[in-house]
């Protein structure tokens, strides 16, 4: 059953350490429900490092450490009664580089609810899956191709279909459309902004232009820390801080 909640996802002073090096300092932000939030900053700024912590990636990192707190649903997902499976069926990622299972394209989709068990018609969740990521009639009479024969904007729409076959509530993108032309770019940027309908989408992204387009709201991130966040129009056309207008307007990072 879902709970009451007033964000879809929200950190509390939330800091990550590699050893001793702290890499996010204090970050404090709650990520409203359907939405798109773009987090932006020049590289280095661990933006990917924050969004990493948001779905317990780092827990296979040996040497990385979390302090504060990251609230899903009313708990602390790094909360020691928190089953980390569960919170990445949850809160989904999409990685920079498409990197589909070398298996077919049914597979690809049904492989994460089937080693969680989950109880499924898995020809229905094939369909749905690939539907809502724009990419059933591509596809639907080459189910059993290897994902790995699609082109780089399809793998990763396939990506994401294998993403939302888990269910979840939030998507997580880091940089889904750096590696991928202008064309397939721009069929992500608008599958992102229909799947916000039913998802929370947090997006990492250099690209400004991409950001303003399929944004609602945007974080700047510098060195670490949360510098300013905003609604996209106030944070292009008036930052309130003078690193985040120098950063928009291209004159630094």
């Amino acid at each position: 059953m879902r709970l009451s909640y007033s964000y879809a996802l929200e950190a509390k002073a939330l800091s990550v350490f590699y050893g001793d090096n702290k890499a996010v300092d204090e970050v404090s932000y709650g990520f409203k429900r359907n939405k798109v939030t773009a987090i932006i900053g020049p590289s280095g700024c661990v933006k990917s490092t924050l969004m990493r912590a948001m779905n317990r990636m780092h827990d296979f990192v040996p040497e990385v450490k979390i302090e504060g707190s990251l609230w899903y649903e009313s708990e602390d997902i790094y909360d020691q009664r928190a089953n980390p499976v569960l919170v990445r069926k949850k809160i989904g990622m999409v990685f920079q580089k498409p990197n589909p299972f070398p298996k077919s394209i049914a597979k690809n989709i049904v492989w994460g609810p089937k080693i969680n068990r989950m109880s499924k018609n898995y020809k229905e969740l094939i369909e749905s899956s690939l539907k809502r990521a724009a990419l059933w009639d591509e596809v639907k009479h080459r189910l059993e191709e290897s994902a790995l024969s699609l082109s780089g904007g399809q793998q990763q729409r396939l990506c994401i279909a294998r993403s939302i076959a888990m269910d979840p509530d939030i998507i997580l993108m880091d940089e889904p459309c750096s590696a991928l032309d202008p064309k397939s770019t721009a069929s992500i940027e608008e599958l992102i902004l229909t799947l916000r309908e039913k998802y929370t989408i947090l997006i990492v992204t250099h690209n400004m232009q991409q950001a303003r387009r399929i944004s609602d709201e945007v974080l700047f991130m510098y060195e670490g820390r949360l510098v300013e966040s905003g609604d996209t129009e106030q944070m292009f056309e008036n930052p309130r801080i003078g690193q985040t207008h120098d950063y928009i307007r291209g004159k630094f990072g």
